[in-house]
């Protein structure tokens, strides 16, 4: 007897263990994100002259940088079927300890005190998801927590500002052209792709995503590789909290506020399974920009704040109802269909 999968009649196997679908309609539709973002680029053209001018995009592209880098973060852990909700006030704690230690003299310092803050705040949210078994969810609500509150309580409220004159370098020097926090950005996210797409250890994540009990039957070390996904998690989003400080100029206790939101709605934009085991780090890129199009095109229409947070519920609405109609799309195609003899 012989069998027939969607996997052969669909496309190539891709490094996330799913299949590359032939060019054509269904490929279409499977990048919808970039679809989004090219009608929104359209509409806006339409909309407003001062979308496209070189200081808008220049502004954009700076706006969502930090948060793009976030995303990167949470989006290896929704992979693994995990989420962090901790993010936004770990950007706050990393951003405030980056500038308060030393009194942000030193901007090398200052990075390393970040990305390590962050890292320490991965590793033990990762010690507890991963070898502890408790659920991610309520692990970062306890972070979340945690660090917002030694935020507020060290600074009592009050935004700190680094006495480094060259702090705010990194975030306002240009190459080519280019904001150099947009090129960082831009770096992570290929790092993280070949990471997630050339690498054991990102093929292992997709494998956790899908099943940790076959995962773990394979041999792959679930418990482990968890850990370092959630402390390398951290420390990008550490690192995060530096850019944010030196593009702000100071560290405040709201900084970061609502970016845990911001960033699984990029993700989940971009195509990824909250369930895990499927995304493209692309779609993360791509979610990123769509939500930072939207905020900044109705910031250039005078919409109220109200109606743009009403807008962006909408969108991460509709992208949850294309991502589900593609996962199950796709299921069936890759159910085996037992064939005649």
């Amino acid at each position: 007897m012989t069998t027939a999968t969607g996997t052969e009649t669909a496309g190539r196997k891709t490094p996330s263990g799913g299949t590359r679908p032939s060019l054509g309609w269904g490929w279409v539709k499977d990048q919808y994100p970039i679809i989004i973002l090219v009608l929104l680029l359209i509409v806006a053209a339409f909309s407003t002259d001062a979308f496209f001018t070189p200081r808008n995009l220049t502004n954009l592209v700076v706006q969502v940088s930090v948060i793009g880098i976030v995303t990167l973060a949470q989006f290896m852990i929704i992979v693994t079927a995990g989420i962090d909700i901790s993010v936004g006030s770990v950007v706050a704690l990393a951003g405030v300890t980056c500038a308060m230690l030393y009194g942000g003299q030193s901007v090398v310092l200052a990075i390393l005190v970040a990305v390590v803050v962050g890292a320490l705040c991965g590793s033990f949210t990762g010690y507890l998801v991963s070898f502890r078994g408790l659920e991610p969810f309520i692990v970062t609500l306890g972070m979340m927590a945690l660090a917002r509150g030694i935020v507020y309580a060290t600074t009592e409220g009050s935004p700190v500002t680094p006495a480094a004159e060259n702090f705010r370098v990194i975030a306002t020097t240009t190459i080519a052209g280019v904001p150099l926090i947009a090129l960082i950005w831009l770096g992570l996210a290929l790092v993280i792709g070949f990471l997630m797409k050339r690498t054991v250890f990102g093929r292992r994540i997709y494998a956790i995503g899908s099943s940790k009990d076959a995962a773990r039957a394979s041999g792959i070390p679930v418990e482990r590789t968890l850990f370092l996904v959630y402390m390398l998690a951290g420390a990008m989003v550490g690192f995060a909290g530096f850019l944010l400080t030196a593009r702000v100029g100071a560290a405040t206790p709201t900084a970061g506020n609502l970016y845990e939101l911001d960033a699984i709605a990029a993700v989940v934009i971009g195509g990824a399974a909250l369930a895990g085991g499927r995304g493209r780090v692309l779609g993360a890129v791509v979610g990123t920009l769509i939500l930072g199009v939207i905020t900044n095109l109705l910031v250039l229409l005078n919409v109220s704040t109200y109606m743009q947070d009403a807008f962006r519920g909408g969108l991460i609405l509709f992208a949850i109802i294309l991502t589900t109609v593609s996962f199950t799309r796709r299921k069936r195609k890759n159910a085996v269909v037992p064939a005649s003899t």
